[in-house]
């Protein structure tokens, strides 16, 4: 009997021992597919080896200035340009609800950008007459950062300012989150971890920001809720690298 009893003890001890593996082993298999449906909702815009999905705005494909170097895709403006050229980047794809993250480092004295909501015509020659911009900027030394804090590096440009600079100095890599999301009426910008900006992204709030800008006048400015996304040319070198963007 004591036999019996110790037999069916183990056999339970086993049992159980089994039962928790099959119990953990499906529940890793339910977090392991969690984290690939999440993942699998972000789309890479720029590997660091090719500038598929993207072209020079109202033209062609992607070619000098523009090169790749270390993963990243870095822009050398020439000294000397034919009249009336520009070297901004777009993608190929429009988007309207999103967020958005990179990677930028810019050169001393430098001055670039990237916007959203860019609509791409003959009509329009530059990206920022219809694309909202987020400021990509050497603080210390270029002199736009003296014409307001609107101008900084991270700021909704001429638009909102950061709440605070958590900009790292120029020729270092800047990590940025853009978040723009029609659904709830939200806009932000986290720089390195700190998110320093946040604004409505229609609306009469959004409507008085701009009313407040530059961009009062301008017809097509933020005319356009579907939009590309789209790097500057600001004559300066700037690279970008670890393009990725998660629809909403």
């Amino acid at each position: 009997m004591k036999k019996t009893l110790i037999f069916m003890a183990l056999a339970m001890a086993i049992s159980c021992k089994e039962n928790k593996k099959e119990v953990n082993a499906e529940v890793e298999e339910e977090v392991a597919k969690e984290v690939e449906e999440t993942t699998s909702e972000w789309t890479t815009l720029f590997d660091g080896s090719s500038f598929n999905g993207w072209h020079m705005y109202n033209g062609g494909e992607v070619t000098e200035p523009w090169k790749l170097e270390d993963g990243a895709m870095v822009l050398y403006p020439p000294e000397e340009r034919p009249e009336g050229a520009n070297y901004n980047l777009v993608t190929d794809t429009e988007f309207t609800d999103f967020v958005l993250t990179m990677e930028w480092k810019i050169s001393e004295g430098g001055n670039s950008g990237f916007f959203w909501g860019v609509k791409e015509d003959e009509k329009y020659g530059e990206p920022y007459l219809t694309g909202p911009e987020i400021q990509v900027l050497d603080d210390e030394r270029h002199p736009d950062a003296q014409n307001g804090e609107d101008r900084l590096a991270g700021a909704l440009y001429d638009i909102v300012p950061p709440s605070e600079k958590v900009v790292k100095p120029a020729g270092e890599w800047n990590t940025v989150e853009l978040m723009i999301n029609h659904k709830t009426n939200q806009g932000h910008v986290i720089l390195n971890g700190t998110k320093i900006v946040e604004f409505p992204v229609q609306g009469s709030e959004w409507d008085e920001l701009v009313a407040n800008s530059k961009f009062a006048d301008w017809e097509g400015f933020a005319a356009f809720k579907t939009g590309k996304i789209g790097l500057q040319d600001h004559g300066n070198v700037v690279a970008y690298k670890n393009i990725k963007i998660k629809e909403l």
